[in-house]
């Protein structure tokens, strides 16, 4: 007996030695998984959240950006982009269950929306989509971060298309509501169909100056009036959109959301040190991260069909259509349906 259990007290000690000598050498990624990857978001019901709490500042290119961060500051970047007429708190609920799986989010405010400003009087009050891309590569840049998962919707998806073709380095993963949104002042100026121009009347509006005017008056009705039409289903109360409305009262909120309309139609200019970028754009430039897109089965707003787009991702790419009467703000209606895209994503 004393024989057999020293033979095994030998064998049990180079089996630990054995293990010890292979952690040592193995890289720590293969011993401990990141926590994005291991973790379950902790699921909030949609409307739990009502603020982010104080918010961050940053220069970055032309702008100091307001933005809300969540979560481990060594977790995977996830960025978040809105669109308009909304703000940040389209991901209210959805920043809190990405922090809870370990994943560092970040959700800046768009040029032209809440505290965001412009470092210079000077600066051109540009809405164009290169434009807006590049704010996000800066915004990169200046907090050091090589590559993230960028996930948005409306103006917000558009960027992190534009960033995922053109930089594709920098992104690790797309979640995009409502698929491909890259488009090109040539293309705009194609007619649609007549029920789809209907759709885009406030496109219309916005490329007269009574329509400029109209906006700037009535900013906070007019876009009360986009989110019911774009979101039929969503019984958001007014506190919800107040909370957002505040937004657009940026100073430079009205030139933003004019320039961009009239740009796409080809009524406005844009900067020429974009030009090289646009002329890139406008060949509808294939998108080769990893990516899962998102439609609302009850989106009012003027959206592409996912079977126009779907030929446009080239890597690991899926579809997805949210049931339950959800509309265009889908980050803010289905936070859940939001959260697990990027998680998917994020492990592809």
């Amino acid at each position: 007996m004393n024989a057999m259990s020293d033979e095994v007290d030998r064998r049990r000690r180079n089996l630990l030695r054995a293990a010890a000598m292979v952690a040592a050498a193995a890289p720590l990624g293969m011993l401990l998984p990141a926590r994005a990857q291991t973790a379950k978001p902790v699921a909030i019901k949609p409307g739990t959240n009502v603020s982010f709490g104080p918010l961050k500042k940053i220069d970055a290119g032309l702008l100091n950006v307001v933005f809300a961060e969540a979560g481990p500051a060594d977790g995977p970047p996830v960025i978040l982009l809105h669109g308009w007429p909304y703000d940040i708190h389209s991901f209210v609920d959805v920043a809190p269950m990405l922090a809870s799986a370990g994943y560092r989010v970040l959700v800046p405010s768009l040029r032209g929306y809440g505290a965001t400003r412009f470092l210079s009087a000077e600066s051109f009050r540009n809405g164009q989509p290169a434009a807006l891309a590049n704010d996000l590569v800066d915004f990169m840049n200046a907090l050091k971060i090589e590559k993230a998962i960028l996930a948005g919707f409306d103006w917000g998806a558009r960027t992190a298309d534009i960033v995922a073709a053109a930089w594709p380095d920098r992104v690790k993963g797309l979640v995009s509501v409502s698929g491909y949104l890259i488009g090109s002042q040539e293309a705009g100026k194609k007619p649609l169909p007549p029920r789809a121009e209907l759709e885009w009347w406030y496109q219309f509006y916005f490329a007269t100056e009574r329509g400029r005017l109209g906006y700037e008056k009535n900013r906070n009705d007019f876009n009360r009036l986009i989110w019911q039409l774009a979101s039929p289903k969503w019984k958001f109360d007014e506190a919800t959109f107040a909370r957002s409305a505040a937004s657009f009262d940026n100073p430079d909120h009205v030139d933003i959301v004019i320039h961009n309309y009239r740009w796409r139609l080809g009524l406005a200019d844009g900067e020429r040190k974009y030009d090289e970028l646009e002329k890139r754009l406008a060949t509808g430039p294939e998108i080769g991260v990893p990516t899962i897109t998102l439609e609302g089965d009850a989106n009012g707003a003027p959206h592409p069909p996912p079977s126009a787009y779907a030929t446009k991702f080239t890597g690991r790419y899926e579809h997805r259509l949210i049931a339950g009467g959800i509309g265009h703000n889908l980050p803010q209606e289905a936070p859940a349906a939001f959260v697990q895209a990027i998680v998917d994503v994020a492990a592809a």
